[in-house]
Formats: C-alpha cells, sequence, structure tokens
C-alpha cells in the first residue's frame, strides 16, 4: 500500500498548515469535529526516528494547534500517537507517525460511545508490576 502521507493528496486532504518539516491536515475519517493529525513530512514510523529539527517541529506544531483548538473550539484537547506495528496498514491505520489532535468536551460523543468503558480496565498500580518494569527498563 501507497503512504497517503507520503503522498498527500491535497484534493482529498484540507492542509491548514505547512512547515519545512510537518504538516497539518484535518483526519478524514474524524472521531470528531476539528480532529487534526500533525505529520512529519518525511517517512518514519517511531518518534526515535525522528531528528531532532524534525522533533522540535512536530512537538511546537502540535503544541501550536492544540492551544488553536482550546482557545477556539472546545475545552478540552487529547494527544494521541500511536505505533502499532501489529496491524496492517489500512484506510484507518497509516505506517506513517502522525500525532492526533482530538478536541474533546466533557461526556462527548467519543466518550458515551467507548471511553466511559475504560474505567473497567484500569486496575491499581501493584509494586511487583513496578518492580519488574522497572528492572526490564534498566538492566
Amino acid at each position: 500500500m501507497i503512504c497517503p502521507f507520503c503522498q498527500i493528496n491535497k484534493t482529498r486532504n484540507k492542509i491548514l498548515k505547512e512547515g519545512k518539516n510537518t504538516i497539518v491536515i484535518f483526519s478524514n475519517p474524524r472521531l470528531m469535529r476539528g480532529h487534526l493529525l500533525v505529520i512529519p513530512k518525511r517517512h518514519v514510523k517511531k518518534l526515535s526516528e525522528l531528528s531532532q529539527e524534525e522533533q522540535k517541529e512536530l512537538f511546537d506544531t502540535a503544541i501550536e494547534f492544540q492551544e488553536k483548538i482550546l482557545q477556539k473550539l472546545a475545552s478540552g484537547c487529547d494527544i494521541r500517537q500511536h505505533y502499532r506495528p501489529f496491524i496492517k496498514q489500512n484506510n484507518l491505520k497509516i505506517n506513517h507517525l502522525h500525532i492526533h489532535l482530538q478536541p474533546r468536551e466533557l461526556n462527548d460523543e467519543l466518550y458515551q460511545k467507548s471511553q466511559k468503558y475504560h474505567r473497567d480496565i484500569f486496575k491499581s498500580l501493584e509494586n511487583q508490576e513496578v518492580k519488574e518494569i522497572t528492572q526490564l527498563f534498566f538492566k
């Protein structure tokens, strides 16, 4: 599958901003009104593959548009980035790093349809887990 973020279709994707290293587009399909994507122009899959210059521009742009969302569109904003190599690329999952900016409100549609069920998934953090994970990271 050709990477749609490497070859941005300027007719299909409404571009809000284009910088030296990043581009901001409306997510299409979207989860909510104002759902944006901040995308590095260079094809990478993980944050660690970005240069320092690319990292700075990516995060500065995400912060800039989060502030625009908070000032003009919604009282909250989720910032999400996924790395899921175990899922094949399809029309909803693109193997090109991107950051989601999702305008949020209390009890919005996303919360009502799915996230209210997350409460049942959360568990208390146990000391044994802290110990095991810390040892894995710092062996």
